[in-house]
Parts: structure tokens; sequence; C-alpha cells
């Protein structure tokens, strides 16, 4: 008989991790409600055409497609499979592919639904995504983000409400993060300053892999890829710029003289910083001029938070994106977003030991089964506790003692209500502490006291 298994990069959780993951989720989205956002979902799989093309050519790659329904090789001839030429193959014999992220399906729902929308339009939406990758540590095939944007506006306040958002919901988990902010306009303008304004993609997919493969292996991509070593040497100093963000700002600020992109960067850079400052963050906020994140559709602020006390990978990421709509036929909507990763929180959540203790249980009472009269006393009043909102439960046999107790042991239900013969004469109860094994007589209309 075959052993039964799950995919490689995906996971099953039990009853205690749906507990914790439900608490990521939660306060999520509280945070985001507060902030005024509204929740929607888009179905698991779009359609290919939707999603090919927006993520980069290594992006493409990592798309799960579904076969086609029924006869899913009629539309190949016996020549398109002996040619054996697996992208013209893809597209032939499959037209869906599962989500990839939430910002794509997102704008090809904005486009749909236009007319229903009154812009800007604030959402959020936690569902989940797939990628063909290779799974390792902090990284899944399947996992869940938990994404808010705002459309149809312009204003920088959005950028600066997001960071808001950020720090809001990290101060909540208990994790120190560093904020890390930067601007394509930024990456562009340094393009353009060292003669490379055609290579702006190459040089933001290098640059982006700093902190994992160090200056030195960058610097080889880029020749790898065609970037003259003059332009490589000027390089070089921009990213290696220390100081205050002040600093940093005005230095490139400098720089860019003779580029317009650049400056319109460090402006809108600027303007962000100054009202995040003011606002007194409790996290870290920081300029950093290697950060480019490697999708193609940001085109203004890009975000990206990494814990300070963990070794993980980004945790959030988000940016601005001016031209995400305009390919499916709606120009002139502005979009900014994040993303939590809420699989990598977890991990940052378990790793630090920081997810509140009353997360190991989901009952928070048992009633002991003694019988059926018992039952029958117990039944009116766990429906009145229930009502109260206390989690409770009857166990469903009048089995031994031991047995009933060693269910709530393994359960992690903190108490345990014994009711027989002498409790019901008496309409009390004897309330066990299961993890200080005290016990106490409560009367039966006072229980419900001890929970609320």
């Amino acid at each position: 008989m075959q052993k039964p298994s799950i995919p490689k990069g995906t996971r099953d959780f039990s009853p205690e991790e749906m507990a914790k993951r439900n608490y990521i989720f939660d306060t999520i989205k509280e945070v985001y409600k507060l902030y005024g956002f509204s929740q929607i979902e888009t179905p698991a799989m779009e359609n290919l055409n939707t999603l090919m093309g927006k993520y980069g050519e290594e992006g493409d790659k990592l798309l799960f497609k579904i076969l086609n329904s029924g006869d899913f090789l009629r539309s190949m001839s016996n020549k398109d499979i002996d040619e054996g030429n697996s992208v013209k193959t893809a597209n032939k014999i499959s037209e869906k592919g599962l989500r990839y992220d939430l910002t794509v399906p997102f704008a090809r729902y904005v486009v749909m639904h236009r007319n229903e929308i009154t812009f800007p339009f604030k959402r959020y939406q936690i569902q989940q995504v797939w990628r063909a990758d290779r799974p390792q540590k902090g990284r899944y095939r399947e996992f869940y983000q938990c994404d808010a944007d705002i459309v149809g506006s312009d204003s920088l306040l959005n950028e600066v409400e997001l960071v808001q958002i950020i720090d809001e919901v990290f101060t909540q988990f208990g994790i120190n993060v560093s904020i890390r902010i930067n601007n394509r306009k930024i990456l562009s303008g340094i393009a353009e300053i060292i003669g490379e304004a055609d290579n702006i993609t190459v040089i933001t997919t290098a640059i982006d892999k700093i902190d994992k493969i160090g200056l030195e292996k960058v610097n080889e991509e880029l020749s790898l890829a065609g970037v003259t070593d003059e332009a490589i040497q000027k390089l070089q100093p921009i990213l290696q710029l220390s100081g205050t963000t002040s600093e940093k700002l005005d230095e490139l600020r400098g720089l860019f003289e003779t580029s317009e992109i650049g400056l319109k960067g460090v402006e809108e850079m600027e303007y962000i910083f100054n009202k995040c400052t003011a606002l007194e963050l409790k996290n870290g906020f920081v300029l950093d001029l290697t950060l480019a994140r490697g999708l193609n559709y940001y085109t203004g602020a890009i975000i990206e938070v990494k814990a300070v006390d963990a070794q993980m990978g980004s945790i959030t990421g988000g940016g601005r994106y001016d031209n995400l709509t305009g390919i499916f036929g709606l120009k002139g909507v502005s979009g900014v977003g994040i993303s939590f990763g809420a699989d990598r929180i977890y991990d940052v959540l378990t790793d630090l030991d920081l997810f509140p203790n009353n997360f190991s249980h989901s009952t928070d009472l048992l009633f002991v089964n003694f019988g059926e009269s018992e039952s029958d006393f117990i039944l009116p009043l766990i429906t009145k506790m229930r009502k109260a909102g206390v989690r409770c439960e009857l166990y469903p046999e009048s089995a031994k003692m031991k047995k009933q107790l060693s269910y709530a042991d393994n359960n992690k239900i903190p108490y345990v209500a014994l009711i027989g013969a002498n409790e019901i004469k008496n309409s009390s109860v004897t309330l066990k502490n299961m993890i200080s094994g005290e016990q106490k007589t409560v009367l039966v209309d006072d229980l419900k006291g001890e929970f609320i």
C-alpha cells in the first residue's frame, strides 16, 4: 500500500498551529480595518494571459499551470509533441494557472469592476498563493499573503499610511523589525548617471541580491550582463553611501543634477521620511539604496521589512505600481500596496517564542461525562455557557475518568468541570485547574463568571 504524502513545499496544520495562524491573520485584519480597508477575494486560479508577463521571466517560470479539463492533448499535433517545445506545449494544453500573488489578480479585479468601485479604493485580501519554487526554510510552494492596496490616488500619504500599518502590526506581534525603503525612480536615476539607462532591469535585478551574494558577486553579474566596467565603478560609491537618510538624500540630489527622474525619486523619499519621522514610529525606518525588489511593476517607493532578531528573509514587502492596471486596459490608475508574509511571520513568532499563551488551546472548559443523568443536567448548562462566549464541550462517552482527563491534557484544555450526583443535588460544579491541579466548588449560576 502506498504511503500517503503531500507535495513538497506544502504543509498540514494542526489545530494548535491553526489557532496561531488565525492569530496572525486576525491581528493583520484588524489593523487593516482600523485604517479603512475593505476585504475582497479572487479565485485561486486565473487565466494564464492574466498572469504571464507580469512577474518577469523568472516569475513566469514559477507559475503553476493547470491542464485543460477533458482531452487536453486534442489541440496538440504529433509535430508539436515531437518538437518538445515545453513553452509552446504548455500554452496549448493549459489556459489557467494558480495565482502567483494577490496584486495582479487585484489589478484585474479593479479593471473588471471599475464601474462599481469608488476611488480611491482601499482593499485588503488574505488568501493563498502558489509558486513552483524550490522549497527551503521560509520558502514554500503554497503560502498565504496578506495584502493591502490603495488604487486611484497618487498621494504619497498612502505610502506613509502603509508604513504606519507595518509599524503597528509588528508592534502588536512584538517583533522588532527594520523597515527598509527605496524608490524605483532613484534606481532609474542611478542607471542614468552611470550611463546605463537602458539596463535598468539588469541593474535592479542584480543589486537586489546584494544581501544574499555580496557586492563582489553582484559586480560580476553586472559585468556578465553587459554593463560596462566604467559604469560598475561609478555604481560602487552610490551603493555604499553611508550616513543618515537626510545625508544620503542630499548626496543623491547632487549626483542627480542631470537626472530628472532621479530628483523626483529623492523628492518623494524626502516627503515620506519627513512625515514618518513626525509620527515617531516604534520600529527602525531606513533608506536602503540596494533595495530593488525584483518585480517589474514597481514604479515609485519600494518597501521591504526584515526581522531584526531572527534569521529570515523579507517578511513584508510592497511598493507603488503606476502602470499595473494599464496592461488590463485601464490607464492612469496609480496603486500602492504591501503584503505581509504570514508563513514567514509564523516562523519568526515561533523562533522568538512570541505567540501568546492563550493560543495553545481551542476549548476553555471540558465537562466530564459520568453518565446519562449527569449529561442531561449538563446539556442546558453547557448551552448557557456557550451563549456567554465560553468555549466548552462535553466528553461524548462516560469513559473512565483517567481517559477523559487525558483528553483534556492532550488538547491543552485548561479547566475541567466535574458534575456528579452530589453536585447535581447542590447545584454546584467541581472546577479543576488542569495546569495547577487545584480544585474548587462553584455554584452552577456562578460558573460563567469564572471565565468572563
